[in-house]
């Protein structure tokens, strides 16, 4: 009659890893599928290319103010965290958060705040996209 008394122990090690390489692919998949979502939703709100904004942030300069999601670098103090910035209820609090809010903010936040410290800085309507689609994005 074979041993089984030491088969135990070794199949539920055994057990454990697959449920674990199971789980951890189920959860990885999932996170690539909800960021796919996310990015597809984030592009087709704002009608930018998130793929252009790391280089847009660092030409305008808002990674100095700002700490930017997946930007190495953007880790700003001076404005507000750009940090699950589609969950807001408002834009630097004056505007609702809305996709083309977003957009005339980045572009010209003096007009709707004159006395933010945020600058208007010459960035195009499209290249605000990119941010916006970017930033909802993230």
């Amino acid at each position: 009659m074979p041993d089984v008394a030491g088969l135990a122990p070794r199949l539920i090690v055994w057990a454990g890893a697959a449920i674990a390489a199971g789980l951890s692919a189920f959860v990885v998949t999932n996170t690539i599928r909800d960021n796919q979502t996310r990015t597809a939703a984030a592009v087709a709100l704002t009608g930018g290319d998130p793929a252009r904004a790391p280089a847009l942030f660092r030409r305008y300069g808002c990674s100095g103010c700002h700490t930017i999601p997946g930007i190495p670098g953007a880790d700003g103090q001076t404005g507000a965290p750009l940090i699950g910035l589609s969950k807001h209820v408002y834009i630097a609090g004056v505007l609702e958060n809305r996709s083309d809010n977003l957009v005339a903010w980045i572009v010209s936040p003096q007009s709707f705040s004159p006395q933010t410290a945020m600058p208007n800085t010459g960035i195009s309507e499209q290249e605000a996209k990119d941010l916006a689609a970017y930033l909802y994005a993230h």
